[in-house]
């Protein structure tokens, strides 16, 4: 599955920002959604992910309560929306895709679970 994020941007702080990922190629509903975050000069941190049929979300503690993982399967996309951002979330986002069997949702924190990523959408959240 091929998988276009986009919806990045320039924000000031306290406002809000809806990131979308379209998947292609394949059908959308056998893969777990995720979205991943880098910082200049840090490594890949998880974000949230979506389970299969989008009943079920898990969040890094970072972005609890503010930031919320959601799909639509007849769309074939995934969304991000963000709220109250701050000037810590400023990063690039990436959206992924994994194919894999999901036993618990703190195993779709990792990296090594998604065999699928997108290109990134860079947010700017300014003070």
């Amino acid at each position: 599955v091929q998988l276009q994020a986009s919806g990045g941007g320039l924000v000031k702080a306290g406002n809000s920002l809806r990131l979308s990922c379209l998947a292609s190629g394949r059908s959308f509903v056998p893969y777990v959604m995720g979205w991943f975050r880098q910082a200049p000069g840090k490594e890949r941190e998880f974000v949230g992910t979506v389970t299969r049929n989008g009943d079920s979300t898990y969040y890094a503690p970072s972005v609890k309560g503010r930031f919320t993982v959601s799909r639509d399967n007849a769309k074939n996309t995934a969304y991000l929306q963000m709220n109250n951002l701050e000037p810590e979330d400023t990063a690039v986002y990436y959206c992924a895709a994994s194919s894999l069997y999901l036993n618990d949702l703190a195993d779709a924190s990792r990296t090594s679970f998604y065999n699928n990523w997108g290109q990134g959408t860079e947010v700017t959240v300014s003070s």
